[in-house]
């Protein structure tokens, strides 16, 4: 297992799941994919990951809920849900958490399943300051896991 798990919750675009993979690879992260989330070897996934799917670590779960489950008996210590909205102690840069450490980001008109909310360690946002005040998946997650990886005093720091 890796330091940093990615736990996608029934995304439906395999675009943006292959974009994810692409970020994965960069952060050295694995992939858990949970319901009707596409996964390789799935061929949009494919075309958009551009080869990162064939080098990080992926398995696929039904639920994000069976998700956390495993990865606590596999030792992650900071299992964390996406979400819009909450305030700044939900923002990515002030979350204190430990890892090895898993983001779950859901479904982009759904959200995370709320029995894996509910499971998770807390929750992790990112400020909206706009009218519409809404993220590609993919965007998000690449904003809230690097703030999350590389942030002042986390263990995981690029050396």
């Amino acid at each position: 297992m890796k330091s940093l798990v990615i736990v996608l919750d029934r995304l439906r675009s395999a675009h943006n799941v292959g974009n994810i993979f692409r970020l994965a690879e960069a952060l050295d992260a694995e992939i858990i994919g949970c319901g009707a989330t596409p996964m390789p070897p799935h061929p949009k996934v494919a075309r958009t990951a551009m080869g990162t799917e064939t080098r990080v670590p992926c398995r696929s779960v039904p639920e994000a809920a069976d998700a956390v489950r495993l990865l606590r008996k596999e030792g992650v210590r900071t299992v964390l849900a996406a979400e819009p909205g909450g305030g700044p102690e939900n923002e990515a840069w002030n979350c204190d958490c430990e890892f090895p450490l898993a983001v779950i980001f859901g479904n982009e008109a759904l959200g995370v399943h709320p029995e894996a909310v509910r499971m998770a360690d807390g929750l992790v946002s990112l400020p909206m300051l706009g009218e519409k005040s809404s993220i590609n998946v993919s965007n998000a997650a690449a904003a809230i896991l690097y703030a999350l990886k590389y942030r002042s005093g986390n263990r995981e720091k690029t050396p």
